[in-house]
């Protein structure tokens, strides 16, 4: 049984050893190689990397500057201020997360340095995360490779099977509230501090070194806002971008008829197609998280970075038929919290009545 563990964003990436899996002769492919044409959209683009930095972290710490200015006016005002700011920090993960995969800047030696900066702004250790994600990709929806980088998700006959303290816990760990307030938080401010006993010296490394940064971020910040008042205003920042982030990996994957199999019969590009969702947000929500909708694009190649994204999925029909999710139907999502292996689907816990 996997880990009940909250590691839900934990990418060297491993989409080009995966992406040679067989294709599944039921599915009407309808190009002779789909990595021929994601491929074209690999290549980073310098000027749309720059000018995201720019629309993206000038924005973020002007916020910042104004909060400290808001805080002898209004609270209220310094608190809305800092959930709007939260936004952008969603959009700063996006860029630390593309670092993780190498796609933003061509130049290794950039991302890792961006990868740093914007992983001290999300709380995020690189290098450790980067780990953790990769094993995301390599398999997601494998029933046989739960527990690292993924949302707990556990089988019907392995719920049924379980022991009530399990059971208990896992109903815990899937109520929203939880799931979407004090997970996040966990997550991004203790659980990131510690190091995950599988991960390589200089990962594990990573997470000191990040948190020595935090440690004198918290220190510096505290110095200008005073550490109480900065205390508040990160807890919000951080409360909603980790209730926002979280959700949106959660419902990527997390929906009705998603995708998981046993690992011999498990397909990458399956999984890619049929077990990541194509959000379909609003245009200004699309902006604030970084085309991550686009999930099944970036699941058949992590190296394509993310304003790339809507252009490879629009290059091909055959990129258009997958689960697509509005807002208003993402929402059903919420009830949904066990696999069904006999359906090959989601269900929620009252559809286990008779059973």
């Amino acid at each position: 049984m996997p880990q009940p563990l909250p590691q839900l964003f934990i990418a060297p990436d491993l989409t080009e050893q995966t992406a040679e899996a067989t294709v599944d002769a039921g599915v009407d492919y309808k190009t002779a190689d789909w990595r021929k044409i994601v491929k074209q959209y690999t290549k980073p683009n310098r000027a749309k990397a720059i000018g995201q930095l720019c629309n993206t972290l000038i924005p973020y710490v002007v916020l910042w500057v104004v909060m400290f200015f808001t805080m002898t006016i209004s609270w209220p005002l310094t608190i809305a201020l800092a959930m709007f700011a939260s936004l952008f920090l969603v959009r700063i993960f996006i860029i630390f997360h593309d670092c993780g995969h190498g796609s933003f800047f061509a130049s290794k030696k950039a991302n890792d340095i961006l990868g740093f900066i914007t992983g001290l702004c999300t709380l995020t250790p690189y290098r450790h995360w980067r780990w953790q994600h990769a094993v995301h990709h390599g398999c997601s929806g494998n029933l046989d490779e739960r527990g690292i980088g993924d949302v707990w998700t556990m089988t019907v006959a392995e719920y049924l099977a379980a022991p009530w303290y399990i059971r208990l816990q896992y109903r815990f760990m899937r109520n929203p509230l939880v799931l979407f307030g004090l997970i996040p938080l966990g997550l991004f401010w203790v659980y990131q501090r510690f190091t995950y006993k599988k991960a390589s010296k200089a990962d594990k490394r990573s997470v000191y070194q990040m948190n020595l940064a935090i440690a004198i971020y918290v220190v510096v910040m505290s110095l200008i806002f005073g550490f109480w008042n900065f205390f508040w205003i990160q807890l919000a920042v951080s409360a909603t971008c980790g209730g926002l982030g979280v959700w949106l990996f959660y419902v990527q994957h997390q929906f009705e008829d998603t995708y998981w199999s046993e690992g011999g019969t498990w397909d990458y590009t399956l999984s890619a197609m049929q077990g990541s969702s194509f959000y379909k947000l609003p245009a200004a929500l699309n902006w604030f998280s970084g085309n991550i909708g686009y999930h099944h694009i970036h699941h058949l190649s992590s190296r394509i970075a993310n304003y790339n994204l809507k252009a490879c999925h629009e290059a091909e029909s055959y990129f258009q038929q997958v689960p697509e999710l509005t807002l208003r139907e993402s929402l059903k999502s919420l009830h949904l919290r066990l696999w069904d292996e006999e359906n090959k689907k989601l269900i929620r816990f009252r559809d286990l009545k008779g059973r």
